[in-house]
């Protein structure tokens, strides 16, 4: 959990500007994409393959399996999280509340969705660390989970899995959640 008083650290006064900083973005970015594109390219096969109820199987079993192989490859921890949750676990900590919560102020203002995104160093009870955040667009095709309407067959399924789900009532172009990303800055 982050301290209450949520002290981040400017990355000057942390000596690792020139070094860390923007190597740490480079990675976390890339990381970032990768899973973007490993698990798009899941859901659209499972879509394909059994509809949107195979798609559901894939968030639930498979988005956790390409984080923790991404995380492991990466070096840092990488998962996705959102003000409004499907998946219990993934539950936004207080600094990404802050910082997807700026995320939305940065849509209402007119900024690309696409380019919406946010790195600092931020000082958490684990110590220093570097974190990123990347907006994850909501679009036409994630209506069919996360929409205001949701078919009466995927609707259970959604409810067996997660019954405490809040991701719905979504429309295209609106902020779905984030990737986030953090490795403790000694790394």
């Amino acid at each position: 959990m982050i301290r209450s008083s949520l002290i981040v650290i400017s990355l000057a006064l942390a000596g690792c500007q020139s070094e860390a900083g923007p190597e740490f973005n480079e990675e976390a970015s890339s990381a970032i994409q990768e899973f973007a594109t490993t698990l798009r390219g899941a859901l659209m096969q499972a879509m394909q393959e059994g509809g949107p109820i195979e798609a559901v199987e894939v968030c639930n079993t498979i988005a956790p399996e390409i984080a923790a192989s991404l995380s492991e490859q990466y070096q840092f921890d990488i998962g996705r999280t959102s003000l409004k949750v499907r998946n219990p676990d993934n539950q936004p900590d207080e600094w990404e509340t802050l910082v997807l919560k700026q995320f939305e102020t940065r849509l209402k203002g007119g900024e690309d969705i696409a380019g919406i995104s946010f790195s600092e160093v931020v000082d958490t009870e684990q110590g220093l660390q570097w974190r990123m955040m990347k907006a994850i667009p909501t679009e036409q095709a994630c209506l069919t989970c996360h929409g205001a309407t949701i078919a009466e067959p995927l609707q259970a399924i959604i409810d067996r899995y997660y019954p405490d789900d809040q991701a719905t009532g979504f429309s295209a172009g609106q902020i779905r959640g984030a990737f986030t990303v953090s490795r403790p800055l000694g790394n």
